[in-house]
């Protein structure tokens, strides 16, 4: 399965009022493996950036001047994410700012869902991790993610933090194959079971220790609708 990760940094709060994208920072994550595939631009936005905004984000109207404008890397950008899924946190305000971006361009661009399925990760975080505060940084926190370079936001950036946190959200970063070759055909590059050894000590539990999992195994069911060990 393929998944971008997006972000965007804007001139300011609401594209109602005209504002506009100024970065946008994408991370592939391919069968749950975070890829080298990026693809990240600047845009000038013909137009002035709110002070507030530029405090957040630290990109100043001068450093866009010699930058392209949406509509000349469009195409790039849609043929980059076509068919994933996006992942974004807090989607309605990119996709509102990308949305905007693509009528006000003209042609028959159309809009963002129409190339790829979107998951909100604010949305998702709040069921995982109800009435707690869910902020990128605050997720980067919970699961032990290292956002400590991470002075002013940054599309590129805060993509690659949101991918850590989006696997370590959903069971974490798929990085072990197990293949099991043909006699006949090459030695896997996955895991050698061969070289497993089997001489390995085995511990034995206490019964204090016996009785304490136990009663662990028996919160997790209780917090669960089905549990591997009960079916």
């Amino acid at each position: 399965m393929r998944q971008i990760v997006l972000d965007t940094e804007t001139t300011g709060l609401e594209w109602i009022q005209g504002h506009k994208i100024i970065e946008i920072g994408c991370i592939e994550i391919y069968n749950r493996r975070i890829t080298s595939n990026r693809f990240h631009q600047y845009l000038n936005p013909d137009r002035e950036i709110e002070l507030g905004a530029q405090q957040v984000h630290g990109i100043s109207r001068e450093f866009l001047q010699e930058k392209p404008e949406f509509s000349e890397i469009v195409k790039e950008f849609l043929d980059y994410i076509r068919g994933a899924e996006l992942i974004i946190h807090n989607a309605p305000f990119d996709i509102g700012f990308l949305d905007h971006e693509l009528s006000s361009i003209g042609g028959e661009w159309g809009q963002i869902t129409n190339y790829c399925d979107i998951l909100d990760t604010l949305q998702l975080a709040r069921k995982i991790h109800p009435g707690q505060r869910n902020s990128l940084d605050a997720l980067c926190k919970r699961y032990e993610i290292d956002n400590t370079h991470r002075t002013q936001h940054g599309a590129l950036l805060d993509a690659e933090l949101l991918a850590e946190v989006y696997l370590s959200m959903t069971g974490g970063q798929t990085t072990l194959e197990l293949e099991l070759p043909d006699r006949e055909s090459e030695p896997s590059r996955g895991v050698n079971l061969k070289a497993v050894k089997k001489d390995l000590k085995v511990l034995s539990l206490s019964d204090d220790d016996f009785r304490a999992h136990q009663n662990t195994l028996g919160r997790i069911s209780s917090k669960s609708d089905s549990c591997i060990w009960e079916s």
